[in-house]
């Protein structure tokens, strides 16, 4: 059974993306069959994985929105993993979907097409509270979100955990928050220590380990196109990602290949 993890925060700059290119590459390390949406009109992480949106004819704004076969449109990455990528088109998704009927189930549909083929589908969520994080809510058996170790990064997470809560009332009794990955965590200082442990006493979440240290390897990396795993293999970075793939592995119960 497919796993969909949602990677959620409506804060940008939080290592979102970085967070799911390095995760989906560090399970493919371990013998998964791993599918990455882009769900950001940013287009942000179709960038880092080596492919210009510019040049796509075909993204996930004509799955969602024209019913295009998702066969026709993923991609496979340099980094072991799949790709169904986003363009610049996706910005009038919200738009589309907004008076359609079912909107919020957009992406489960297409979670369902291709769920044969994957053990992991993780879903990059846009820096917002809109149709696409809603709908990728709805299709998603958990909620991973990023945050960095700062007292302003976490001001939105109960607006997302209000979100999680509605979703989970009207499209998705199912969905569960998997807790919160610290990113850009520099444990040095004090500051980011407490702020980690506020969060976790304030929201009741569990805290995902270990945390995503703050290195420059991170903002090289897409300019390879390739994530900290292949452009850094040894590097903290790579290896503190490695280790919080093989924990999701074992909280969704799954085994390596």
């Amino acid at each position: 059974m497919t796993t969909t993890l949602a990677v959620a925060n409506q804060k940008g700059g939080v290592a979102k993306t970085t967070s799911v290119a390095s995760i989906g590459a560090a399970l493919a390390e371990l013998g998964q069959r791993v599918l990455l949406v882009d769900l950001d009109p940013q287009a942000c992480l179709t960038f880092s994985l080596g492919i210009d949106p510019e040049d796509l004819e075909v993204s996930v704004h004509h799955v969602l929105t024209k019913g295009t076969d998702p066969g026709e449109v993923i991609i496979e990455t340099e980094d072991g993993v799949h790709l169904l990528p986003a363009t610049i088109e996706l910005a009038r998704a919200e738009a589309d979907l907004l008076t359609r009927t079912g909107r919020e189930h957009v992406v489960k549909m297409v979670v369902e097409d291709v769920e044969d083929d994957y053990d992991w589908v993780l879903l990059d969520c846009p820096p917002s509270l809109g149709v696409l994080t809603v709908a990728a809510l709805t299709a998603a058996r958990g909620v991973l979100i990023p945050l960095q170790c700062e007292t302003l990064s976490h001001r939105g997470v109960g607006q997302l955990l209000d979100t999680v809560h509605d979703v989970r009332r009207f499209t998705n009794r199912k969905l569960e928050v998997w807790g919160v990955l610290p990113t850009l965590y520099d444990g040095r200082t004090n500051h980011s220590r407490t702020v980690l442990e506020t969060i976790a006493e304030t929201y009741e979440l569990e805290v995902v380990e270990p945390p995503i240290p703050k290195t420059i390897k991170f903002a090289e990396a897409p300019a390879a196109g390739r994530s900290i795993l292949a452009t850094s293999r040894t590097s903290k970075g790579a290896q503190a990602y490695r280790e919080v793939a093989a924990n999701l592995v074992t909280r969704a119960g799954r085994k390596t290949r």
